[in-house]
């Protein structure tokens, strides 16, 4: 992709809002959207004020698509082309916004873990509890540390408005094609409210038992023992909201959630074929160890004043915990292998990310006296960060003890000029990090564990192991940078605008997978080049046409960082960090209109992206991003109808074939395609909602995208797509 799609972009009547114009009618008037506030963006003014492509996911949208896929995570990559199709797995590694990493949030906490990724970011609340999504696209530092590809928000449920009692309940249930025992799964959820004066308080529990799954030609989808399922799983969610009206118009807010997804290890992984075309699939049995898990606690307590001086006051207090476990594989891997442990090829083992977050965020916003066509906002934001990577059978570090503290002042200023057709929005961001390490010794050096010889059983944790065995010098690395942004705004009439926009996002490399694999002597880290940040910009140019019935978007942007992150996979399965200045460039067009028949709307999104990277080193970018690090380009469909008490949504996804070029490219990881359909019917009585959904409509058989561009002789990463899935619901509202 070259700049010829800038001028692409300009000549279209279509742009980029991709969740936002296919999962909603498009306004009424333009000034539909000024009482939305996206909170991601850390301020009070409209979206339409902002140089920003951003997306709301609402609730009825929301509820949609958990219907569907029973995700978040795959709600919000349904619904935006340039999210990565997930991986149907625990894990999200590889799944991008933009082609970079997002960062997930809830209500502005980050549930991302830059220093040592486990990608279960994803599943951290369960969906029933959020009230919307907000996507804001491209490398920025909003919300500081992880935002490269942009920042995926959670919104939860408000506080009650009116006195008295009132909430909802979900009973749902779901089964495969085949309607087998084993792939049948069900859903209990409730929410209750109370408000009484000043006082409110929101309690919630949803409880989520699920079943295997099967692809199109009805076998079981293979299990990925190590990073973890969704499938074969029990889910409990708890979730409280306890607020104060200390005054009038001022605040208190207590919100406290707990997710915990555990697996039933009920099944053992049967390899696959990828030469053959065969999937890997799954066999009762019980895998050695404990079963995958994850686990997230999250308390925040905030003071919000809307008016205080005249201004907009924010501030958050937050503490956050995740426990990640990893599943065991049937063969011993061999970097956990340890001979004086026990003989090589004999030790079992499995790990787990411990990670603890601290942190505040205040802010003020406010016009300035007598200027009022200016807007500033001042704050500043703390995070401490301590994480590690434990072997839990023998309680060996393989990632030592990781500390990051960040201090970050910022400000913004918003300048409305010609009232208001003109805008020039604009500030900066001050990161000081330090990142701490005591002293460690990295794992056994030069092991081997033999792999199997059927053919059947080719390469998986097995083979030689790359760690050094060696001490390694501790330290405190530190880096400060200034992240700027900038931008202009033309709305020459309400509902049209268009807009160009710059700004720098940053985070660390995967320190845990950098330190880990270590297998020098003599490292010191103080001086250890790898740990230096990512800094990525964001470059866009967008057009926004929404008026009467349509809703149109379309956006150009590129980014580039000169010390990028690629992941890299071993033979033995585990990703390796390279450090490559990476291009990114991309075009975004969505398209909603709202049909003459009442309540009919049909919508259309696509994204193209390109990446590249620096394969040898000599400044210039040379070869393209792979399946692990960029999505697929993307065409969506989608009509919705609401009209009374009837709604429905049809949607399908085209995925595109993709080649990768460039020196080493391995042409058996080129991107086939393929097509998804999916379908939801709800109708409203006196007693509550009854909804059908459909996912795979048409139980089109598929491997997913990351096992289609990934590891082309690992028979046991040959996974298939969900094929048809049934899930009919109840939901009640009093």
């Amino acid at each position: 992709m070259n700049r010829r799609y800038f001028a692409a972009a300009l000549a279209c009547t279509v742009l980029s809002s991709p969740a936002h114009a296919q999962s909603a009618a498009a306004p009424d008037s333009a000034d539909a959207d000024e009482a939305i506030i996206v909170t991601a963006a850390r301020t009070v003014l409209p979206p339409n004020a902002l140089p920003l492509t951003i997306d709301l996911i609402d609730k009825q949208a929301l509820e949609q698509q958990i219907a569907i896929s029973g995700s978040i995570a795959d709600a919000v990559a349904t619904l935006t082309p340039s999210f990565s199709p997930t991986r149907q797995k625990l894990s999200g590694a590889g799944e991008t916004l933009r082609g970079r990493a997002p960062l997930y949030a809830i209500n502005g906490i980050p549930q991302s873990n830059p220093l040592r990724d486990g990608s279960r970011d994803g599943f951290t609340i369960d969906g029933f509890f959020i009230d919307r999504v907000e996507v804001i696209y491209g490398s920025n530092a909003l919300q500081g540390i992880g935002g490269t590809g942009g920042i995926v928000n959670q919104v939860t449920v408000g506080a009650p408005k009116a006195d008295g009692v009132s909430g909802r309940f979900l009973l749902q249930g779901t089964a495969d094609d085949e309607f087998s025992g084993a792939g049948m799964g069900g859903k209990a959820a409730g929410l209750v409210q109370y408000k009484a004066g000043r006082f409110d308080a929101t309690v919630g529990a949803a409880y989520e038992i699920r079943g295997i799954f099967r692809d199109g030609e009805g076998r079981p989808v293979g299990i990925n023992l190590t990073q973890g399922e969704t499938m074969d799983s029990k889910t409990l969610s708890l979730f409280g909201r306890f607020g104060y009206a200390v005054t009038d118009t001022m605040r208190l807010d207590l919100i406290a959630s707990r997710y915990e997804m555990k697996g039933d290890g009920d099944y053992a992984p049967v390899a696959g074929n990828k030469a053959g075309g065969i999937p890997t699939t799954q066999t009762r049995g019980t895998p050695p160890g404990v079963p995958a898990a994850s686990r997230t606690e999250s308390v925040a307590l905030s003071l919000t004043d809307p008016q205080l001086g005249g201004g907009n006051f924010v501030s958050q207090l937050f503490w956050n915990r995740t426990r990640d476990t990893f599943g065991g594989e049937p063969n011993p891997i061999a970097s956990f292998q340890d001979p004086v442990i026990a003989p090589v090829g004999t030790l079992f083992d499995q790990s787990q990310n411990r990670s603890r977050k601290v942190g505040a965020k205040i802010s003020y916003e406010r016009a300035v006296p007598g200027f009022e066509a200016l807007t500033l906002i001042a704050g500043f934001d703390a995070l401490w960060d301590e994480s590690e990577q434990r072997l839990i059978a023998t309680n060996r570090a393989w990632v030592p003890p990781t500390r990051f503290r960040s201090f970050a002042p910022f400000g913004q200023a918003n300048l409305k000029l010609f009232d208001g057709i003109v805008r020039l929005a604009g500030g900066a961001r001050y990161e000081d990090v330090k990142i701490s390490i005591a002293d460690y010794h990295t794992l056994a050096a030069n092991t081997f564990v033999a792999c199997p010889t059927p053919p059947a059983v080719p390469t998986g944790p097995c083979g030689p192991s790359t760690y050094g065995g060696v001490d390694v010098g501790g330290g405190s690395p530190s880096f400060d940078d200034v992240l700027v942004n900038g931008g202009l705004i033309v709305e020459p009439t309400p509902g049209i605008r268009a807009y160009a926009s710059y700004a720098e996002g940053y985070t660390v490399p995967d320190v845990g997978r950098i330190t880990r694999a270590v297998s020098r002597t003599g490292v010191d880290i103080d001086n250890y080049l790898d740990i230096a940040p990512i800094v990525s910009n964001n470059r866009e140019i967008g057009v926004e046409v929404k008026r009467g019935p349509l809703d149109a978007t379309a956006t150009y942007f590129w980014s580039t960082s000169t010390k990028g992150q690629l992941l890299i996979a071993r033979p033995d399965g585990i990703f390796d960090v390279v450090r490559q200045r990476v291009e990114i460039e991309g075009l975004e067009l969505n398209l909603a209109v709202r049909m003459p028949i009442d309540g009919l709307t049909l919508s259309a999104g696509y994204a193209h992206i390109e990446g590249r990277f620096d394969n040898d080193g000599d400044g210039a970018v040379d070869t393209d991003l792979d399946g692990a690090n960029i999505s697929p380009d993307r065409l969506n469909l989608a009509a919705a109808y609401a009209k009374g008490p009837l709604s429905a949504r049809v949607q399908t996804q085209f995925y595109l074939a993709r080649t990768f070029r460039g020196p080493g490219r391995d042409a058996r990881n080129d991107f086939e395609g393929y097509n998804l359909t999916d379908a939801i019917l709800r109708y409203q009585t006196r007693l509550g909602g009854i909804s059908l959904a459909v996912q795979n409509l048409f139980d089109r058989q598929y491997i997913s995208y990351a096992s289609d561009t990934q590891r082309p002789t690992d028979n046991f990463f040959n996974f298939a797509g969900r094929g048809r899935t049934f899930t009919l619901g109840w939901d009640y509202r009093f």
